[in-house]
């Protein structure tokens, strides 16, 4: 069975603290769905608290896929990913059920509704001197140079992204092409209407309220102590504990810099607040960007229910 996954799955995004899982898991029932996760952070087996997986009363109720099939030292990619997703969607639908997506990177959403630029691999000597010249510089070193060579690109990406900056760079660098020209043919969408993508939109004071609460949260259940198991003590730690995909996670980076003894537990959580309401932002920016989505204004003490069945009358009204 070849199914076109732009067209015939059904999809759940929203920024981070959104309310997603709750969401799904009431949608997925409702449509007689499996959940396939579209996190790029929670393939991996352990880091569970940072990653704010479905928990297991969620994954109880409805089937869940591509959460936590991954150790922690393991390299992982948006290439490796797609054709995974696309074997357990098909798996899903041949068994006679809806499939839905949920999750909240924005750059898996894309590439399932549009395909990918898969560009040269990884060069991760270049990538290190790249983030280390940016350390030395400082500022928005990256961001200034890559608007050199990639101006549309620059214009896309917060001078913070610096994985996405480095991967631009590293694009031109190795292709004397700049990505925002090899990346064209999937910069065109379908229409709404012709998709099932739909975005939980909070008011941005509420949504970093909800991002507060989160990771103080977060702290409160272990964050310190899941960190301080997947890299070890510091006598024993190497890079091959924990992946650099996997360090890019926001909280745990952070936490390792606390573990390291650069900073206190207070701006550490200052510090994981900040970033992931800046990734928050980011991701929203990406969510517009796409003609696919279609936008969920939800505020307060937002019906799971209610949300949900307003996603399924869009698609199958009375």
């Amino acid at each position: 069975m070849n199914i076109d996954l732009a067209r015939d799955c059904w999809f759940l995004t929203g920024p981070t603290a959104s309310g997603k899982s709750a969401v799904a898991v009431e949608l997925a029932r409702g449509i007689g769905a499996e959940i396939v996760s579209m996190d790029s952070m929670a393939l991996y087996r352990g880091m569970d608290i940072g990653t704010a997986k479905p928990t297991a009363a969620e994954q109880s109720q409805v089937p869940h896929h591509l959460i936590d099939v991954l150790d922690p030292s393991q390299e992982y990619s948006l290439a490796a990913y797609l054709p995974l997703a696309g074997r357990t969607a098909t798996e899903i639908a041949g068994r006679g059920r809806e499939v839905l997506f949920v999750g909240g990177t924005p750059l898996y959403l894309k590439s399932l509704l549009r395909g990918i630029f898969e560009g040269p691999p990884a060069d991760w000597d270049f990538r290190a001197r790249l983030a280390a010249e940016a350390r030395r510089h400082g500022g928005d070193w990256l961001h200034r140079r890559l608007a050199e060579v990639d101006p549309p690109t620059a214009a896309r990406l917060h001078s913070n992204d610096e994985r996405r900056l480095i991967r631009a760079l590293e694009v031109f660098e190795k292709t004397g092409q700049p990505i925002s020209a090899l990346q064209q043919q999937f910069d065109v969408g379908r229409p709404a209407t012709d998709c099932r993508v739909f975005a939980l939109a909070w008011p941005r004071e509420q949504l970093h309220a909800r991002i507060d609460r989160r990771v103080e949260a977060m702290f409160a259940a272990g964050l310190v102590e899941e960190v301080r198991g997947l890299i070890g003590p510091q006598s024993e730690r190497g890079e091959e504990r924990l992946s650099r995909t996997a360090r890019q996670a926001v909280g745990y980076r952070e936490v390792i810099d606390y573990l390291d003894g650069r900073q206190g537990l207070p701006e550490t959580i200052e510090l994981v607040q900040r970033h992931t309401r800046q990734l928050a932002k980011r991701q929203m920016t990406w969510f517009r960007s796409l003609s696919e989505c279609r936008f969920l204004p939800v505020s307060g003490q937002f019906d799971v229910i209610a949300v949900a069945s307003q996603i399924v009358s869009l698609v199958r009204p009375a």
